[in-house]
This record gives structure tokens, sequence and C-alpha cells, in this order.
């Protein structure tokens, strides 16, 4: 089991790993659906971007509050409502950046105790603030491979 302050080392390499994935695609590349019934490398991004923030929230309301009610959000809904092909890959990596940056400088903060604080999800139930850490360092990691297939459909295998 990793410590908080590697836990918090992995969350801060998230944000490097995506700029990485996404590097010298061009706007026409990042909104192409090369694979049937999934999302382009931009709506993944967005997704991405979107849910940071959230995310985040839940940790520090977890580190903050007792046993706080951590409601859910649909990632579908907000890739069809919230027109992920019409956002700047730009400003979103930027947004993954800055929330990850100033969410880690309050968790290097706390101590040992908080790591281990609670709160209720409203569909996954009680979630420790390092459960929800993992979850949040594993997000980008789950959608990078999707990033790279995807990648390599456009770019013919490179």
């Amino acid at each position: 089991m990793a410590t908080p302050s590697e836990l918090i080392d992995q969350y801060l390499e998230g944000p490097r790993k995506l700029r990485e994935a996404v590097a010298g695609l061009s706007r026409e590349q990042l909104t192409a659906r090369p694979i049937a019934g999934k999302w382009s490398i931009l709506e993944v991004v967005a997704h991405l971007a979107d849910f940071e923030p959230i995310l985040a929230d839940r940790m520090k309301r977890v580190a903050a509050s007792e046993r706080p009610l951590l409601i859910g959000a649909n990632e579908n809904d907000f890739a069809a409502r919230l027109a992920y092909h019409e956002r700047d890959l730009e400003e979103e990596l930027a947004v993954i950046d800055a929330v990850r940056t100033s969410a880690a400088r309050v968790f290097r903060t706390l101590p040992a105790e908080a790591w281990q604080r609670s709160g209720v999800h409203s569909e996954r139930g009680l979630k420790t603030l390092e459960e929800l850490m993992i979850l949040t360092v594993n997000h980008i990691r789950h959608h990078l491979p999707f990033v790279e297939e995807k990648r390599r459909a456009i770019l013919g295998g490179k």
C-alpha cells in the first residue's frame, strides 16, 4: 500500500502522462472517433477535466467534514450535454493541472489520521480519503490506454 505522500506524487503524475498521450495531435485528430461507439480523445480529456473538480471536492469534503454525503455524477450525461467537442484541449489540460496542483498542496498538509476519514458516496457507499485518492489516481490511468488506442488508430499504429 502506498503512503499518502506516494499517492499524492502519483496524483500529480497523471496530468503529465495525459499531456504526453495527446501531444502533437491536430484538432481533427482530437475530435475523430476512430473506434465506433467510443469517445474521441477530446471527449476523454473533457471528461477528465469535468471530473477533476468533482473528485477533488469529494476528497476535500472528507478531509474537512464528518462523513459528508458524496453525490455521484453520470459521465454520459456530462458528455451528452456539455459540448465536449467545442472544448479547447489546452484549457481542459490546464484545469486538470490546476486542480491537482492546488489540491495536492492541501493534501500534503493533512495528518496521517485524515486519510482514514470517510464520506458516504451516493452510489459506492462508505469511502475513506485514502480510497478516494486511489480512485482519483486511477481515473487518468484508466483512460490513458483508451487515448493511446485511439491515437494508434488515428496515426496508423504510431
